[in-house]
């Protein structure tokens, strides 16, 4: 008889390391409060690096500065954190706002709880900052950053199959994820056994098939001041407001829709109006990665004379020789000795 496939949830214990406990047990040290490093919180980490990267190499292509995204950045993602928090909140208010409820949760991120729409409505607020003060084009950024938030997302999404949560509905495809009986978030009526779409894997897949016809498009018909993150939009909308659709994760419903969908369809609106507007008010392309005015300038580009010398060359030296061109002419001291 052969066993059907299945793709295993990985261990509860991988979920993260009690940092308190594990000095406890191993080095008989108290601490006085506790601290968890959560495996979603790495995947989030990591994300965000592998995007800064990303973004950091396609900005400095472009002419910008190295490491100028770091100025932008530092205001990208606490604004972006705080958004995807206020999104989760506002879509999902049975959970913060009954009677008897702590006030307080609706600040513990650590909990669990947050909405890429709202770290995309955050994260660009942020950006504009950002690029206001550091004098790169906002949508030269965002261009930049397209294919990463992509990448970004994919290595976000390896959290939820870590925490066993976010999955699809039953299914029997050979690669259904197998979901513990126990987890709380297991359907009610279902039997025991039970496998279920692997949502996070599909977003995954159609995350990083998103970067290569990203980089493809924007190779074939240079897509800049902002027009290659409207495709970003459209792609990553298209996909989550069906992924959306076979999620059993409870969700806010709005005129019979779940409000991520909503999120996703008002992503792939914005997406097509960046495109119309700015293919209507840009026809050609971008001069430079930075506002007018506000351009870098790299060291080499500040030296006047291409004639340098260092200390060691001019030691000792009271002019520079003569080239084969030039002469010498005689000083009046060596004239009067001439005479003489």
């Amino acid at each position: 008889m052969l066993t059907p496939l299945s793709i295993p949830s990985p261990p509860v214990e991988w979920q993260g390391l009690n940092i308190t406990a594990w000095l406890s047990s191993t080095f008989g040290w108290n601490l006085p409060f506790t601290i968890d490093i959560r495996t979603y919180a790495l995947c989030i980490l990591v994300g965000i690096v592998l995007a800064i990267i990303i973004a950091s190499r396609r900005l400095t292509r472009r002419g910008a500065e190295p490491g100028v995204i770091l100025d932008i950045v530092l205001w990208c993602v606490p604004l972006g954190i705080i958004g995807a928090r206020v999104w989760h909140v506002l879509t999902h208010p049975g959970d913060y706002f009954y009677e008897g409820a702590d006030p307080w949760e609706v600040v513990r991120i650590w909990n669990g709880g947050i909405a890429i729409f709202g770290s995309l409505v955050g994260g660009a607020v942020g950006a504009w900052i950002g690029c206001r003060l550091s004098g790169i084009r906002f949508w030269t950024f965002a261009d930049a950053i397209a294919p990463a938030m992509l990448v970004a997302q994919a290595a976000g999404r390896f959290g939820n199959y870590f925490n066993h949560e976010l999955f699809g509905q039953p299914t029997t495809l050979p690669w259904g994820l197998e979901i513990e009986f126990s987890n709380p978030a297991f359907p009610a009526g279902l039997p025991e056994g039970t496998l279920f779409h692997p949502t996070f894997l599909y977003e995954i897949i159609w995350n990083l098939l998103g970067v290569a016809v990203l980089l493809l498009l924007e190779r074939k018909l240079t897509l800049q001041w902002g027009k290659l993150w409207g495709v970003y939009l459209i792609w990553y909308g298209l996909g989550r407001s069906y992924f959306e659709t076979i999620r059993v994760d409870p969700s806010e419903i709005i005129f019979g829709v779940r409000s991520n969908v909503w999120g996703a369809w008002l992503a792939i609106l914005v997406g097509i109006v960046i495109i119309v507007v700015q293919t209507r008010r840009h026809k050609g392309l971008e001069p430079s990665p930075y506002r007018p005015g506000a351009e870098w300038v790299p060291p080499s580009a500040e030296v006047d004379s291409s004639n340098t010398y260092t200390d060691e060359e001019l030691e000792g030296e009271e002019a520079p020789a003569a080239t084969e061109n030039e002469t010498i002419e005689p000083s009046a001291t060596s004239e009067v000795g001439a005479k003489s």
